[in-house]
């Protein structure tokens, strides 16, 4: 225990620095190379001051003692200074002590003030993990004064989850009273990040129905090519056991093509979806001509090579270019699922 005191004392008896906290109650020594090495901004600091002692002990003559150089650490409680010299000392690759719920926000303030980011990293996800509807507006308050975008965006989520439970809270009815400014910022990225949200999806349900439709052309090639349970080709029996899509899309495929070979309505609306199907499948279709089984698949190619042509000759209709967005959209969706299919396979194989 002796040599345990008199090995601290020794290491402080080596410190060139005083680390005074607010009060001035509480003097931490400290080693300069240690704090200049873990923050540029006390680098720039003891330059200054261990400059400043040096030439007032060479001006009081040539064994004039260099004094301790003092760094004073304001704007934060006595223990939350202590903490943030230990921590310097432990740096980022020392063991991560747990940063205390009470002065996570005044290391935040110390790590942003004197430019030591990976504290900085450390606070905001100490304070991100405690964050509750009552402290998620000052929270964000915070994030926005120390320059904090992981807490912000922490806070930006929460005020999206909990937003009702946020209004109800004290900290928001003073935000409205004394910063309309800021309020107005919070409710605009909301709003923002409700539009986004709704955007996508819109975009998933979209990729849902250009998934559904490529399923539906496999399905009707391979009803045309080698029939199923139903439906087949003309001069072939249908299988006897249902293939693997039966139950999604080939069933209904089916019975719309029963139902289409029987109507004589001229205006069916179960008819004229079969009709854009073949289209569609006419369009994706990459068979040498005269190789292809699906009905009516060589009608629609030539007509829609005439329609290209005209098309160069003349500017085509919004409907032409919306019919030309789906085609590119299901051709992407149809390879995707194809290589999703070849990766599930080379993963059972291995």
């Amino acid at each position: 225990m002796c040599e345990g005191v008199r090995a601290a004392g020794d290491a402080a008896a080596a410190a060139d620095v005083d680390v005074i906290t607010s009060s001035g109650r509480r003097r931490i020594p400290a080693h300069s190379t240690v704090l200049a090495s873990a923050s540029p901004v006390l680098e720039s600091i003891l330059q200054r001051r261990l400059k400043k002692e040096r030439d007032a002990a060479a001006a009081g003559g040539g064994g004039g003692k260099v004094r301790r150089a003092v760094v004073r650490i304001r704007g934060v409680t006595d223990d939350a200074a202590a903490a943030f010299v230990r921590l310097l000392y432990a740096g980022s690759s020392g063991d991560e002590e747990e940063i205390d719920e009470k002065s996570a926000a005044q290391m935040l303030v110390l790590a942003h003030a004197y430019r030591v980011p990976w504290l900085k990293w450390r606070c905001e996800g100490a304070i991100g993990s405690r964050l509750t509807a009552e402290s998620v507006v000052d929270t964000m308050q915070l994030a926005a004064l120390c320059d904090a975008p992981q807490l912000h965006l922490r806070c930006t989520r929460l005020l999206a989850k909990e937003f009702k439970a946020v209004e109800k809270t004290e900290a928001w009815r003073f935000l409205q009273e004394n910063d309309p400014w800021l309020e107005l910022d919070i409710l605009q990225r909301l709003h923002d990040a409700d539009l986004r949200r709704r955007k996508w999806r819109r975009k998933r349900a979209e990729q849902g129905v250009y998934v559904e439709l490529s399923e539906a052309m496999d399905c009707l090639s391979h009803i045309c090519t080698e029939g199923c349970t139903e439906v087949g080709p003309v001069g072939r029996a249908p299988a006897a056991a249902p293939c693997p899509a039966y139950a999604t899309a080939c069933r209904g495929l089916q019975l719309l093509i029963r139902h289409f070979s029987r109507c004589h309505r001229t205006s069916c609306p179960r008819c004229q979806r079969m009709w854009q199907l073949l289209r569609l499948h006419a369009a994706l279709c990459d068979l040498p001509d005269g190789h292809c089984n699906t009905p009516l698949c060589m009608q629609f190619r030539r007509k829609e090579e005439e329609k290209a042509a005209a098309k160069a000759k003349a500017k085509a209709g919004d409907d032409d270019d919306k019919w030309g967005l789906l085609v590119k959209k299901v051709r992407v969706a149809r390879a995707m699922s194809s290589l999703g299919k070849r990766r599930q396979m080379s993963c059972s194989q291995c």
